[in-house]
């Protein structure tokens, strides 16, 4: 099977020696994606509002391979800090519904850019979505 970078402007571009996601078959593997608009600039607000960003900017390397949310197999969630986990579980089951794919959540010391959230995720794509 080959690798193939998956690229979208929808999203924050990469800023290190990363992609934002890789496609091998009908798997797609995001990077993590911290809440940053597509221009670069950081989401304001809180944790609900960092989530939604967060969760848009997945949405959009999804849309970039002809899939959604409910694509999602797997998610990997690092919280800045657990005593948000209330309100972010609540932002993230809101753009899932009743999809729910399996995940891990951690508290980690810091980060990028001091933001509360970041999301990878796995995707598996039905050979009749996407490219």
């Amino acid at each position: 099977m080959s690798l193939r970078i998956v690229s979208t402007s929808e999203a924050p571009a990469a800023i290190g020696p990363y992609a934002q996601a890789v496609r091998v078959g009908n798997l797609l593997f995001t990077s993590g994606q911290i809440p940053l608009k597509p221009d670069g600039q950081l989401a304001e607000g809180g944790i609900v509002e960092q989530t939604n960003q967060v969760l848009s900017n997945l949405k959009a390397v999804l849309a970039a391979e002809g899939a959604t949310l409910r694509d999602v197999v797997k998610t990997t969630v690092f919280l800045k800090d657990m005593n948000q986990f209330a309100a972010f579980n609540e932002a993230y089951a809101a753009h899932f519904g009743d999809h729910t794919p399996a995940r891990s959540t951690v508290e980690v010391a810091r980060l990028p850019r001091d933001v509360f959230v970041e999301i990878e995720l796995i995707a598996a794509i039905s050979v009749a979505s996407g490219s």
